[in-house]
């Protein structure tokens, strides 16, 4: 079992924003991270949890936490019904984000997922450590843009 802790940041929304992600597997803990130039908070979360699973091989069994409530709600409940709708909302409007979305969606399918929440800025020191990233990984870019 592998535990995945992902989480996005952004300064500005739209603005600099930094995704990371952190997997334990045993013993073991690895971090990675990264940042973009003009995007939004839900960009980075899903970019944060695709990154993670693009990185996990595919016969992994794995628990991924999230405190993004957009990234868990739409991967377990609302895909379903975009994709039958061809990408439409309940307001029958476009689905915000969809190449992401896409992304996530075919992921989610080649592996054994559960996805959990975690509420944000709490006990959970995983959480924390992935936040902190994201954060950083953005204001680092924003840093070297004036170096």
């Amino acid at each position: 079992m592998i535990e995945v802790y992902t989480d996005g940041s952004c300064l500005g929304n739209p603005g600099t924003g930094g995704w990371a992600f952190r997997i334990i597997n045993e013993s073991t803990i690895i971090n990675h991270f990264g940042y973009q130039l003009d995007t939004t908070n839900n960009q980075m979360e899903l970019t944060a949890a695709i990154k993670a699973l693009e990185f996990i091989p595919k016969k992994k069994e794995i628990i991924l936490f999230t405190d993004s409530t957009y990234v868990r709600n739409g991967i377990t409940s609302w895909v379903t019904n975009w994709k039958k709708n061809n990408w439409k909302n309940s307001q029958k409007k476009e689905v915000k984000n969809r190449n992401l979305w896409e992304k996530l969606d075919i992921l989610n399918s080649q592996k054994n997922i559960t996805w959990k929440w975690v509420k944000a800025h709490d006990i959970n020191e995983h959480n924390n450590k992935v936040d902190l990233l994201a954060r950083e990984a953005a204001e680092n870019l924003i840093k070297s843009s004036f170096d």
